[in-house]
């Protein structure tokens, strides 16, 4: 029954993660960093998105991967439905895909890791599911070669300086999806402070630590 309540109240966040995401991802980040224009590089779901893992990890701690699974696809049910009603098939495809892969990669290294110091497995898994997720994301929605998805977006292939600063240039969503990891690192570790606060609180079950 614990487990039930608890389990509700994840996939309850991580509903509520997901949407907050798929809202915010439409307004860019109106501000200016070391000559760097953010708004063409960033929008507001990048900050929320890595909450997900944080989700994701102390489910994990709790009651273990196959619990954790549970949540992450239902997140994905919700995050698939909502991108095919708010955007094209391509991006919901892309979304849907990076979500789900990233996810799962981090409980696997989540899982593998729980028995190191307390900060390893919540910081590796999320760094490395995040640079799955940002991987498959960026190149399933523009790099050209997944056209066979949907048609490509002119201005996403348009060559520019590397996050607009740099001389080395590349086709825009490169420098979107660099910017975007860099925000999921630097919200990785900030996640670390709620995820230690609550360690105390969210104890392993016993299925959790035998797993």
């Amino acid at each position: 029954m614990l487990k039930t309540r608890y389990t509700i109240a994840y996939v309850a966040l991580m509903t509520l993660v997901v949407v907050a995401s798929n809202f915010l991802v439409q307004f860019p980040l109106n501000a200016e960093v070391a000559g760097i224009n953010l708004a063409d590089i960033l929008t507001w779901g990048a900050f929320s998105y890595p909450v997900a893992f944080l989700i994701t990890d102390l489910t994990n701690r709790q009651f273990g991967p196959q619990a954790a699974r549970k949540v992450v696809f239902a997140g994905f049910v919700v995050g698939v439905t909502l991108s095919f009603f708010t955007s094209v098939p391509r991006i919901a495809i892309a979304s849907g895909s990076a979500y789900l892969a990233g996810q799962l990669l981090d409980i696997a290294v989540f899982n593998r890791l729980r028995r190191q110091a307390w900060w390893r497995a919540p910081l590796v898994g999320s760094l490395i599911g995040s640079a799955l997720d940002t991987v498959m994301f960026f190149s399933l929605s523009f790099a050209a070669f997944f056209v066979f998805l949907g048609p490509n977006e002119p201005f996403a292939l348009e060559v520019a300086p590397v996050l607009g600063v740099f001389a080395t240039e590349a086709p825009r969503w490169i420098s979107w999806a660099l910017g975007d990891f860099a925000v999921k690192m630097i919200v990785g570790l900030v996640m670390l402070l709620p995820y230690g606060a609550l360690m105390n609180v969210l104890r392993p079950m016993q299925a959790a630590r035998a797993s």
